[in-house]
Order: C-alpha cells, then structure tokens, then sequence
C-alpha cells in the first residue's frame, strides 16, 4: 500500500499579508536598498496581492542617440519619460510569516519569474535577502 507524505511547496499557498507586514516590509526593503544598492535605481517600486510581494526597480535611462529617436518618432524627453516609467521586474516574494519568504526571480528571457532558492541554499528567507538576489539586474 502506498503511502503519502505530506511537503510544503514554497511556491504555492502562503499567507495573506497583514498591512502591518506591508509597510514593515516597504521600510525594510527601502533602507537594505539604500544601505546597499544607493545609486544603482532612482525609486522602487514594491507592491502586493495576496500572499505575494512584487518588487521592482526604477532606474534612469541611457542618454539615446539620434538615429534611435529618428526611429521611434519621439523626442528625446517623450524617450526618457517613457523609459523612467519602465519598471525593471526584480523578484517575487511569497509570505509566510514575517521572516520566512519564498523567493521567485523574474527571468527576462521568458518573462516570468521562477522559483528560486537564497543564497544561504534553502527556499525560505528575508525580504532584504530576496532582494539582494533580484539586485542582479541593478549592476
């Protein structure tokens, strides 16, 4: 007879974040990127829905050349204004509890984000340290 083991998935379920949780986790993220990543972004953008936690980057565009407005039919401030708006995807957090998140990196080359683990080999960990892997796109 076969038996069932129970596994928790990482990257389904969690938990409904609590807006407290919510703007802990914006402070948090806000002063780790600070602390650690000042210069690489403008802002960031964080944003939730249900269990999930989206973060997001802003960064200022490279100065475009003549030929590549010519191209788009813009202007060069019409350029920069669409491209500050652009968000550069970073990660995905799941919650469980206030330390103890899932981790989802948003690949380019497909568009979505995929399971991850931290850099400490396991798949549960902090927002700052979520971050820190997302950040890659901030070099």
């Amino acid at each position: 007879m076969a038996q069932y083991i129970w596994v928790q998935d990482p990257h389904s379920g969690g938990n409904k974040i609590p807006e407290s949780i919510r703007l802990e986790t914006i402070k948090r993220l806000e002063r780790h990127a600070e602390a650690n990543f000042a210069g690489r972004y403008t802002r960031l953008g964080v944003r939730f829905r249900g269990p999930l936690c989206y973060i997001d980057a802003f960064t200022e565009p490279l100065e475009p050349s003549d030929a590549l407005l010519k191209s788009r039919d813009e202007t060069r401030e019409e350029f920069m204004t669409l491209f500050r708006e652009m968000p550069h995807h970073l990660c995905r957090l799941r919650y469980f509890a206030p330390d103890r998140w899932s981790l989802a990196f948003f690949t380019y080359s497909n568009e979505k984000y995929e399971p991850a683990c931290f850099k400490n080999g396991t798949f549960f960990g902090t927002p700052e340290e979520g971050f820190d892997i997302g950040s890659m796109y901030l070099a």
